[in-house]
């Protein structure tokens, strides 16, 4: 996890996010907490990291985009990995 001040602005972003999940129908609990602990602004470049917890693609360079974070968690709720 990312320490400090910026682990407090993630965390507040992360669990917005999260609740956000739940408001789109995401229901495993599982999916959820992993959305709540993973630090998904570590994944983004450094110029959209300020957007990392927003329900939209984001540009990760070359031409390509990172989906939003709700078809994430919808693969992942459908998988229904144990």
């Amino acid at each position: 996890m990312v320490a400090g001040a910026v682990n407090g602005a993630m965390g507040g972003a992360r669990r917005r996010l999260v609740e956000l999940l739940r408001a789109k129908g995401i229901r495993d609990m599982a999916v959820l907490r992993a959305f709540d602990l993973t630090p998904r602004h570590q994944f983004v470049p450094t110029g959209v990291r300020h957007r990392a917890y927003e329900d939209a693609p984001l540009q990760i360079g070359s031409g390509q985009t990172i989906s939003q974070p709700s078809i994430h968690a919808r693969y992942l709720e459908i998988l229904a990995l144990q």
